[in-house]
C-alpha cells in the first residue's frame, strides 16, 4: 500500500463508503420510527405517560440479553451476515404497522410486539458490528471512521425529524413507518456488497455460553477503563431515558405542538450534533480525551432542566425544545466519539462482541428502567419536574470518571501504550 493511499480520506474507500451510505439511509429511517411510534400511542390510542414509558422500555428491554447474544456472536465467523439478518428482521416487523393500519387493526399489543422484536434486531446488529468495524477500517482510522459515522447520525437528527413530522402529518404515523422499513432493506443490500476480512474465532474454547458470558462481563468489570466508562454511561442512560421517554408526550400535550412543529424543532436542535462531530476531535486534542468525555456527559444531560421554561407563543415553546436538543446533541457527540474510540482501543479482537454485549446489557439494559421510572415519576410529580430530576442525575455521571484512568487519558495513542503494557 502506498503512502498516498494511506493518507487518502476514509470516505474515498469504496468499501467504507458503501457501508457508510447504507448506515446513513437507515439512520434517517430511524428518526421516523422514533417520532412515529410514541405518536401512534399518544394520538391514535390515547395512552398516558406511564404507558409511553413502558413502550419506550419495550424498545430497550432486549438489551438485557445483549451479553448472551454477544457471546454467541463471538463464535460466529461471518459477522456481516448477522448484520444483514438484523436489518431484514427489523424491515419485516416494521412493515406490519402500515399493513395493520391499512385494515384498521393497530393495537397497543402490536406496538409492544414491534418494539420488542425491533429492539432484538438492534441488539443483534450492535453486537455483530464491532468485529465487522475492525475488519472494515484500520486501527489508525478508528477516530476518523467514528467521526464520519457519528456525523451521519447527527445529520439524520437534523433533517430526519422535520421530514418525519411532515410525513406523519401527510400520511399518518403508521403509514410513515413504511419508509423506515424500506431503509432497513436498502441497508441490508448495501452491507451485502461490502467484503470484509473475517476475524479469527477461538474454536479451542470449549466453555459453554453461560461461562463465556460470565467471562465477558468479568473482563468489563476488571478493566479500569471499561468499568468507569460503563458506570458513567449507565448513569446517563438511566436518567436521560427518564426524560427521553416523555419528551414527545410533553411537547405534544403540555406544549401543544403539532407533529410537524415537533419534528422541525428537533431537526433544528440536532444541528448541535453536527457541531459536536466537528469540535469533538479538536477538543480532545486540546483538553484530552478523558476530559472531553466527562464534559460531554454533563452537557448531554443538563439541558433537560430547561424544558419546564417553555411557554408563550408557538415559536417560543418550539424554540426551547430546539435549544434543549441542540445543547444535548452537542454534548452526546463530545461524549460518544472519544468514548467509542477509547473502548475500541482497549478491547481485544477475540472478545469484541462479548464485551459489547456485556457493556450493552448493563448500559442499555438500564434504559427500560429509566423509561418506566420516567413514566411513573411523570405521573406522580409532573413531566416538567421529572425533566429537572433527570437533568441533575445524568449530569452527576461524570463523577465515575474522576478517579479512573479514563479522566487522565489525553490521547488514544497514549492509551494504547499504557493499556498494552499492562497486559504484557
Amino acid at each position: 500500500m502506498t503512502a498516498t493511499t494511506e493518507r487518502s480520506p476514509l470516505w474515498r474507500d469504496r468499501r467504507f463508503a458503501t457501508y457508510w451510505v447504507g448506515q446513513g439511509i437507515s439512520q434517517f429511517g430511524d428518526r421516523i420510527t422514533e417520532l412515529a411510534l410514541p405518536l401512534i400511542a399518544v394520538t391514535s390510542l390515547q395512552v398516558g405517560a406511564s404507558t409511553v414509558g413502558l413502550l419506550t422500555a419495550a424498545v430497550w428491554a432486549p438489551n438485557l440479553l445483549s451479553l448472551f447474544v454477544g457471546t454467541w456472536v463471538d463464535h460466529h465467523v461471518r459477522k456481516r451476515r448477522l448484520l444483514i439478518v438484523a436489518d431484514v428482521l427489523r424491515c419485516v416487523v416494521l412493515l406490519s404497522l402500515p399493513v395493520a393500519h391499512l385494515f384498521g387493526a393497530i393495537s397497543l399489543a402490536q406496538l409492544f410486539l414491534v418494539a420488542i422484536i425491533a429492539g432484538f434486531g438492534q441488539v443483534l446488529y450492535q453486537t455483530s458490528y464491532p468485529s465487522f468495524f475492525v475488519g472494515l477500517v484500520r486501527r489508525d482510522q478508528f477516530v476518523e471512521a467514528n467521526s464520519l459515522l457519528s456525523g451521519t447520525r447527527s445529520a439524520s437528527f437534523v433533517a430526519g425529524p422535520a421530514v418525519a413530522g411532515g410525513l406523519i402529518q401527510a400520511v399518518t404515523a403508521p403509514a410513515a413507518m413504511l419508509v423506515d422499513a424500506v431503509t432497513f432493506a436498502i441497508s441490508a443490500v448495501l452491507i451485502g456488497r461490502v467484503r470484509v476480512r473475517d476475524l479469527p474465532v477461538d474454536t479451542t474454547n470449549e466453555d459453554g455460553l453461560l461461562r463465556r458470558s460470565r467471562d465477558g462481563m468479568a473482563l468489563v468489570l476488571r478493566d479500569p477503563y471499561l468499568r468507569a466508562s460503563l458506570a458513567c454511561a449507565t448513569t446517563i442512560n438511566l436518567f436521560n431515558l427518564m426524560a427521553g421517554a416523555l419528551i414527545i408526550l410533553y411537547a405534544s400535550r403540555e406544549l401543544g405542538l403539532s407533529a410537524g412543529v415537533i419534528g422541525l424543532a428537533l431537526g433544528i436542535g440536532a444541528t448541535g450534533g453536527l457541531l459536536g462531530t466537528v469540535v469533538a476531535g479538536p477538543l480532545s486534542r486540546r483538553i484530552g480525551v478523558g476530559r472531553t468525555i466527562a464534559l460531554g456527559a454533563v452537557v448531554f444531560s443538563a439541558p433537560f432542566a430547561l424544558m419546564p421554561l417553555a411557554s408563550g407563543p408557538t415559536w417560543s415553546r418550539a424554540g426551547v425544545l430546539a435549544l434543549v436538543e441542540f445543547i444535548s446533541a452537542l454534548g452526546v457527540m463530545c461524549l460518544d466519539i472519544p468514548l467509542n474510540a477509547l473502548m475500541t482501543a482497549v478491547t481485544p479482537d477475540g472478545v469484541r462482541s462479548r464485551v459489547t454485549g456485556a457493556f450493552s446489557t448493563v448500559n442499555y439494559g438500564i434504559r427500560p428502567l429509566g423509561a418506566i421510572t420516567g413514566g411513573l415519576v411523570g405521573e406522580w410529580i409532573g413531566i416538567g419536574p421529572t425533566m429537572v430530576v433527570a437533568a441533575v442525575g445524568g449530569s452527576f455521571s461524570f463523577l465515575f470518571l474522576l478517579r479512573s484512568p479514563v479522566f487522565s487519558t489525553r490521547t488514544i495513542e497514549e492509551l494504547d501504550a499504557v493499556h498494552h503494557a499492562s497486559r504484557a
